[in-house]
């Protein structure tokens, strides 16, 4: 495995479930970058969840739902950055500049000794979106999509469950 490696798909694709994979067997510390922000009950009831099913699996959970680069800066061992498409959206919401953070965040990457792999949604498959903070999100996501991809040493995209090497 890469030291840093992007992992895309749809929702529902399977794309965490692999990258999680990615750290079986792997000695030392897994991190678990969170980025999701619980705006209302459904975003908390799938939060509880996804930390449920990490419980007992050996994974520290770090909410970052605006810097994941400063945890990254200090990681170790195996990191898991879930998911760079939430973080985007909270970044937006938060009226930041996308792209500076963006930058930001391959920097950081570029600095960590941790194995990182990074898990983001491929948005641009679908119909193009009826208004313009759609659309914008839709080309930030792309352009982030690209920017991690130049630097990840390995991308797979994820479909129904099944991984393609694309790097």
């Amino acid at each position: 495995m890469s030291r840093l490696t992007l992992v895309l798909g749809g929702a529902r694709s399977g794309k965490s479930r692999f990258a999680e994979g990615l750290a079986s067997g792997i000695p030392g510390p897994r991190t678990y970058i969170a980025t999701a922000e619980a705006f209302d009950d459904e975003m908390r009831q799938r939060i509880a969840l996804h930390r449920a099913q990490r419980a007992g699996a050996g994974w520290e959970t770090v909410e970052a739902p605006l810097d994941p680069a400063a945890v990254l800066r200090s990681a170790t061992g195996f990191v898991l950055l879930d998911c760079v498409t939430v973080w985007l959206g909270n970044l937006m919401h938060h009226g930041r500049e996308v792209r500076e953070e963006v930058a930001g965040l391959c920097a950081a990457l570029a600095e960590t000794p941790a194995r990182v792999v990074l898990v983001s949604n491929e948005v641009g498959l679908s119909i193009v979106p009826e208004n313009a903070m759609a659309r914008r999100f839709r080309d930030e996501q792309g352009f982030a999509n690209q920017k991690l991809a130049e630097v990840a040493g390995e991308v797979f995209f994820v479909a129904a469950g099944l991984p393609l090497r694309l790097k």
